[in-house]
């Protein structure tokens, strides 16, 4: 028995250690905001928090998780619509399939978190989420939107 705390609230979840994290969370949790893309790390759908810093679940091994405190899109925010990046994401009509969103919004808010006024370059070196309908300038524009009112639920 694994016993995780994913946004905020302690979970045991009986898995073979190895089990990539993403699936936890999909399968035997039940969140289904944090999707599968790649399953290499590279894409970024899969992103969450793991103690504040964007990681992508695909990759990592349930078992390593260990105390850290994971948070998913389902826990960004209390009604999934209040954080400031999520708002800017609606006000710049980020989304277009919407697929890699909630990637894109927790790799977004970790981003905010380490750096509250970031540059472009600042963004372009920390969101390398992939997103196949383009939406890479309204992204860009959302975060800055979103650090411009703090950034931070």
């Amino acid at each position: 028995m694994i016993t995780l705390t994913v946004n905020g609230t302690s979970r045991n979840v009986d898995v073979d250690p190895d089990t990539p994290l993403l699936w936890v969370i999909r399968e035997w949790l039940g969140m289904t905001g944090t999707k599968y893309g790649c399953g290499i790390a590279q894409c970024g759908a899969c992103t969450v928090h793991i103690d504040g810093v964007a990681t992508r679940s695909c990759q990592v091994p349930v078992g390593t998780v260990g105390e850290a405190k994971i948070t998913t899109i389902e826990g960004l925010s209390p009604d999934g619509l209040s954080h400031p990046v999520q708002i800017a994401w609606l006000q710049h009509d980020v989304p277009q399939c919407g697929y890699c969103q909630s990637g894109q919004i927790m790799a977004a808010a970790a981003l905010l978190m380490q750096t509250p006024k970031p540059t472009d370059a600042d963004i372009d070196a920390a969101i390398t989420n992939i997103c196949r309908c383009g939406t890479y300038q309204r992204i860009r524009e959302a975060i800055h939107t979103a650090a411009s009112v703090g950034g931070k639920a």
